[in-house]
Order: C-alpha cells, then structure tokens, then sequence
C-alpha cells in the first residue's frame, strides 16, 4: 500500500510539475479542470498575420471555441515575441517535437503571448515555425487574466509592461487537464516541450488506470 501511494504522489507530481514553481496549489486547483471557453466566452484571439492580412480580414479574431473544442491541444505562454528564452530555447522545443505531441494524437500546438497578432506574424516567420505551430497575439492580455490573474506579470523595469509569466498547459475538448508556470519569467524548467511530454505519458497511464 505504501509503494502504491508513493507511486500515486510521484505520478501527481509530475503531472503538476512538482508544485514548487510559481504556480501554487491555489492557482493550479482553480485553472486545472476549468473550461477555458466558459471561462472567457467573449474572449477571442488574432491570429499571427501581416498587417495587411489585418486589414483583409477586418481584424478578424478566433474564438477559443475553434481553437479548444473537440480538440486535443497543448499550449504555452510566453513573456514577449523576440525576446531570449522565447526564441532560443522556448518554440524551438515544440517545432522539433511536433510528430512525437501528433503521436500522442495532440491535434494543434499553440503558442500565445501579450504581443499584437503583427509582431506575432514576423516573429514566427524568423523561427520558420508558422507552419507547424499556431501562434496568437493576446495584445490587451484579456485571454491570460480570464484564466487567472496571476499568469500575468509587470514587466515594466524591462520596457515590457503587462506580459504573461512562462508557462504551458494540455487542454482536452477546452478543459484544462495539465499545467505549468515557470517561476521567474526567465526560467525554462518545466514549460518546455520535454517536461510535457513526459507528463502526456504519465496522463496517458493514469487515464488507462481509471478506465480499466
């Protein structure tokens, strides 16, 4: 019995991404299990485009029922388009990983952060990443602070302003079943595509387990 609970607590633990990053208990229980689209049913994002494809478009957005619903999708935040971690090691970690997440029957990955749909579009085009990853401006961070307020951060003192901390999430058919925010917005521990893979594993177990 002791073994299996260890077991239990260790594959938990993982899954949330061992709880001593900056995401609390608090913060995890409120977001996981939670419906991203009623949590913010007249929230809607760009997505990444030229200007002139703005304007084509008239400024058209995409509901977060056509980017969750019926859908297996992972999903990461980050602090800014252009910016270090982001570029060198953040979506380069999920564009090499694009078959394994497909093998694991992830439908979409997608990629969002607190920048205009614009700057979005030329930052995806540089990483030649647009055609594997979906990526979205959250421009006003309405999207981040529907899910909670704490996903957003004052980044002021480095001429940012409100940006979105670090973080990653699996959403099965809009519900959030996996989290995870890195502690510092700088920190790359258990947001990149490794760490969740490793958890869509272990879910995967756990999922079976509860089936059988």
């Amino acid at each position: 019995m002791a073994s299996t609970l260890i077991k239990q607590s260790s594959i938990l633990k993982t899954l949330t991404g061992g709880l001593r990053f900056f995401a609390s208990k608090e913060l995890i229980s409120s977001i996981v299990g939670s419906d991203i689209v009623s949590a913010a049913p007249d929230v809607s994002l760009p997505k990444a485009c030229s200007y002139d494809e703005g304007v084509s478009s008239k400024f058209a957005t995409t509901p977060l029922h056509d980017i969750f619903k019926g859908k297996k999708v992972v999903i990461f935040g980050i602090p800014g388009a252009f910016t270090g971690v982001c570029s060198a090691q953040h979506v380069p970690s999920y564009k090499t990983n694009v078959d394994k997440f497909k093998a694991k029957g992830i439908e979409s990955i997608v990629c969002v952060s607190v920048n205009d749909p614009y700057v979005m579009h030329g930052w995806a085009e540089k990483l030649e990443a647009k055609n594997v990853i979906d990526f979205y401006g959250d421009f006003d961070a309405s999207f981040h602070k529907s899910l909670s307020s704490d996903l957003t951060i004052d980044l002021s003192g480095a001429l940012l302003g409100t940006r979105s901390h670090r973080w990653s999430a699996y959403v099965d058919d809009g519900i959030v079943k996996i989290l995870n925010v890195e502690e510092a917005p700088s920190d790359f521990k258990v947001s990149g595509a490794d760490h969740m893979l490793t958890q869509l594993h272990y879910h995967e177990i756990v999922s079976k387990k509860l089936t059988n």
